[in-house]
């Protein structure tokens, strides 16, 4: 594995046209902001005539304050890959889970005694506020969780059904659970330690920049992608280089071409100063 990139080929570099970025534990630091250092290079490399866009499991919400600014104008990824749409916020495509897997998973991390998030309509249902990582998900998701008993209504609407909880164990046996039942009718996959997201099937990350990457008329031999956690994984294993963040997980970097610096230490910009300066 290669630390900052610095052993990439410089024409491996050049080959690129355009980059997809994940956000969290990515693009955005700890804190969930976004670093000048980031704007300015995501800035340098479109002056280059480098494509750049996001891709997340967050609901469209919360990639708006991103997306005004980086000044991004194309399509953009959320709920892993299985909502695509334009800035101002026009749906390309949206699937959703089937009424009865999402009332399935809702009821297997019951079962589990694990707190449950539906997103659905555009809202973020939680059954109860006093929980961990609310507030973070308030900064990230860009608004107010609903509190709702039932999720009922909402069921045969569900952009993303996810599991909240801190204990990495418990949140081991319920992806092993929900891959063994709903693997074959649902994409099943961690988007932060804490998080198991269940979405639409076969519309992940992978999906989600195979759609990007033809918004831009760019084949995928010269998409660059970037992502730190298993979510990620989808799409490394389509792109022509796939970078892993230096706080990724062994496993997730054991996917990847190649490493750069954490989100901590902006290593998407000092990836993105790699591409351009092999233009150079």
């Amino acid at each position: 594995m290669i630390r900052s990139c610095a052993g990439l080929d410089e024409s491996r570099l050049a080959a690129i046209r355009l980059v997809v970025s994940d956000i969290d534990g990515t693009l955005v630091r700890p804190d969930k902001s976004l670093a000048p250092a980031t704007v300015e290079a995501v800035a340098r490399l479109r002056a280059v005539g480098i494509g750049f866009t996001l891709i997340s499991a967050r609901p469209p919400s919360g990639l708006a304050a991103l997306i005004e600014t980086l000044s991004l104008e194309t399509p953009v990824g959320a709920f892993n890959g299985a909502t695509i749409f334009r800035p101002g916020g026009a749906i390309v495509e949206a699937h959703h889970l089937d009424e009865d897997v999402a009332r399935g998973i809702v009821e297997a991390y019951d079962g589990l005694d694990i707190p449950v998030w539906l997103f659905a309509d555009g809202r973020w249902m939680t059954r109860r506020l006093d929980m961990p990582h609310i507030r973070q998900e308030i900064v990230a998701a860009a608004q107010e969780p609903v509190l709702a008993e039932d999720f009922g209504r909402w069921l045969g609407r569900a952009d993303k059904v996810q599991g909240v909880c801190d204990d990495p164990e418990r949140l081991e046996r319920a992806e092993a659970i929900l891959i063994a039942r709903f693997g074959q009718r649902a994409t099943i996959a961690k988007s932060q330690p804490y998080y198991l997201d269940a979405t639409a099937p076969a519309t992940d990350k992978g999906h989600g920049v195979r759609q990007l990457a033809g918004a831009f008329d760019v084949p995928l031999s010269a998409v660059a992608v970037l992502g730190d956690m298993p979510n990620d994984v989808p799409m490394f294993r389509i792109a022509g280089l796939a970078v892993a963040m230096g706080q990724a997980p062994v496993e997730v970097k054991a996917e990847a071409h190649a490493a750069t610096l954490s989100n901590s230490a902006d290593g998407v910009a000092a990836f993105l100063d790699r591409i351009v300066s092999s233009r150079n």
